[in-house]
C-alpha cells in the first residue's frame, strides 16, 4: 500500500508540474525570435557570470563528490556560452528553412514539454544547455536530476527561473524535480511531450520504453589513435587535457588509446611526462578489483583523483602523477579495461599500422562505446579518412582533446551540447549532437514545382540492369 501511494503522490506532483509547464508555454508560443533569443540569453547569464559560476562549480563538487571545481567551472562558465554562441543566430521561430530546388518552407512549432533527465557527473552545465534548447524551440522543460545532485540542479534552475521572470516571462517555462525519485522521474517520462534522456543505459532504455517520444544517448567510451605522422608533443598534451578533465567524469573521455609500434615507445614516455603513471602485473589486479565489483563499474571511484583510486586498491602513486596507464591487449569481458571506466584510466594498446587500430577500435567499441566516438592523431588525411570510413562510430575528432571537443567547442564546427546521439549502432534513434531543433515540429509547405519532374525512360533510368533477369 506504502508503495502505491507514493506513485499516486508522485503522479499528481509531476501532473501538476506539467499543468504549470503547459501555461508557461502557452504564454511564450507566439513569442518572436527576438523575445526567445533575449530568454535564452538571460538564463545563460544568470549562471555564467563570474561570481554564480564560481558558486555552482564548488557547490556542484562539494553535493556529488564527483569530479573536480576546475573542470566544472569551465563547463558552467564556458560551455554554456559557448552553447549560447552556437544556436543564438538560429532561426527557430517561424519560417526557418526554405529549399528552393523542392520549393519547400519549413516552420518550426514548439513541441510542448520536454521532460529531461539530467545526470550527476554532468550536472552543471547540462540543466543549462537543455533549457535553452527547450526555450530556443518555445518549450518548456522540467528537469528531472539524478539525486546525487538534485541541489545543484535547483539552484542552476532557480537561477533561470529569475532571469526568465526579470524579463516578464513565465518562470515555470523551468522546472526542477526537487525530490526526486525513480516515480516522479518514470512519471515525467509518461506525461512529457518529448523525452531528452542523458545518464546511464538504464535510464535512457527507460525512456525508450515509456511510450513518449525520446531523444537518447549510447554509453561512451573513446577510442583514441596515435599514427606515425602524429605531432606526438601535442597528441600527449591533448590527451591528458581530455583524460584529466572534469577527473574524466565525461563519457568522452580518452578511455583507451591506440599507438603505432614505430612511436610507442616515444609516446610512452611523453604520456609519462605529462603526467601518467604506468600500472601492470600486480598492481593492474589490484586496480581491476578496485574499478569494478561484481562485474560492474564501482561507482566510488568515478570521477575521482588518481590518488584516491591507487589508495584504495593499495598501490603508491608517484607524486605529480594525474593518469593510469595501463598497456592492454584485448577487447571484451575478459578484458574489462577495454570499455568504459569513467575514471582518470585509460588502456594503452600497441598496434602495427591504422588496419590494426581500425580493427582494434571495432572490437573495442562492439564491447561498449558503438556509434559513440573515436580520434585519431594524425597529418595522414588517407589515415583519418580510412579510420572514419570502417568504424562504426558518429564522430571522429582529428587532432582534438576529445572530452573537450566532441560536444563541440570553440574550434570545431560540432554543435554544442552534452547530448550525443550514437545511432542504431548504439541504440539510438539518432546520431547527430542534440540542439534545440530535435526540439522542435516541423511543418512543410509543398507548392508545386517550377517545372514538373518527368519520368525517365527504362534505357536511362534501369541503364545497366536491364537484361541481367
Amino acid at each position: 500500500m506504502e508503495d502505491k501511494q507514493e506513485l499516486i503522490e508522485a503522479r499528481e506532483e509531476v501532473a501538476a508540474m506539467m499543468s504549470r509547464a503547459r501555461a508557461a508555454q502557452h504564454i511564450i508560443d507566439n513569442y518572436t525570435q527576438a523575445q526567445v533569443d533575449e530568454l535564452i540569453t538571460a538564463m545563460v547569464w544568470a549562471v555564467a557570470r563570474e561570481d554564480r559560476s564560481e558558486e555552482i562549480a564548488r557547490f556542484a563538487v562539494e553535493e556529488t563528490q564527483l569530479g573536480n571545481y576546475e573542470g566544472k567551472y569551465l563547463k558552467i562558465h564556458r560551455k554554456t556560452r559557448a552553447t549560447l554562441m552556437d544556436i543564438i543566430n538560429d532561426k527557430s521561430v517561424g519560417v526557418i528553412e526554405e529549399d528552393v530546388e523542392r520549393n519547400i518552407v519549413k516552420i518550426a512549432k514548439p513541441v510542448g514539454v520536454i521532460g529531461a533527465l539530467s545526470p550527476s557527473t554532468n550536472p552543471e552545465a547540462t540543466p543549462v544547455i537543455k533549457a535553452i534548447s527547450a526555450v530556443k524551440g518555445r518549450n518548456a522543460i522540467i528537469i528531472a536530476p539524478h539525486p546525487r545532485a538534485k541541489l545543484t540542479n535547483k539552484k542552476i534552475c532557480d537561477y533561470m527561473r529569475e532571469a526568465i521572470t526579470a524579463l516578464g516571462g513565465p518562470a515555470d517555462l523551468v522546472q526542477s524535480i526537487d525530490v526526486p525519485s525513480l516515480d516522479k522521474t518514470n512519471e515525467l517520462m509518461r506525461q512529457c511531450d518529448r523525452i531528452l534522456a542523458t545518464g546511464g543505459s538504464a535510464m535512457v532504455g527507460a525512456a525508450y520504453s515509456s511510450g513518449t517520444p525520446a531523444l537518447g544517448v549510447g554509453v561512451g567510451n573513446a577510442v583514441i589513435t596515435v599514427d606515425d605522422t602524429a605531432d606526438l608533443d601535442e597528441a600527449a598534451d591533448k590527451i591528458r587535457t581530455s583524460k584529466t578533465l572534469d577527473l574524466a567524469a565525461s563519457c568522452s573521455s580518452d578511455n583507451a588509446v591506440l599507438v603505432f609500434a614505430s612511436v610507442y615507445d616515444e609516446f610512452l614516455e611523453k604520456l609519462k611526462h605529462e603526467g601518467g603513471h604506468v600500472i601492470e602485473g600486480a598492481d593492474k589486479e589490484k586496480l581491476q578489483k578496485v574499478l569494478w565489483h561484481d562485474g560492474h563499474l564501482n561507482p566510488g571511484i568515478v570521477a575521482q583523483p588518481a590518488v584516491n583510486i591507487t589508495g584504495q586498491a593499495g598501490i603508491d602513486l608517484p607524486e605529480g602523477k594525474q593518469f593510469l596507464i595501463i598497456p592492454e591487449t584485448g577487447a571484451g569481458p575478459d578484458y574489462p579495461f577495454s570499455g568504459e571506466k569513467l575514471t582518470v584510466t585509460m588502456a594503452l594498446y600497441k598496434v602495427q599500422d591504422i588496419d590494426e587500430a581500425i580493427e582494434m577500435t571495432n572490437r573495442i567499441q562492439a564491447y561498449q562505446g558503438q556509434g559513440h566516438s573515436c580520434g585519431i592523431y594524425s597529418r595522414s588525411d588517407e589515415n583519418i579518412m580510412k579510420l572514419a570510413l570502417a568504424t562504426r562510430t558518429s564522430r571522429v575528432m582529428v587532432n582534438q582533446p576529445q572530452a573537450a571537443s566532441n560536444s563541440g567547442n570553440l574550434w570545431n564546427g560540432m554543435r554544442q551540447t552534452f547530448s550525443l546521439g550514437c545511432g542504431s549502432w548504439g541504440g539510438n534513434s539518432i546520431n547527430h549532437n542534440i540542439t534545440w531543433r530535435d526540439l522542435v515540429n516541423e511543418t512543410w509547405v509543398s507548392r508545386p514545382l517550377t517545372v514538373t519532374k518527368v519520368i525517365p525512360p527504362d534505357e536511362e533510368l534501369f541503364g545497366s540492369v536491364m537484361g541481367k533477369f
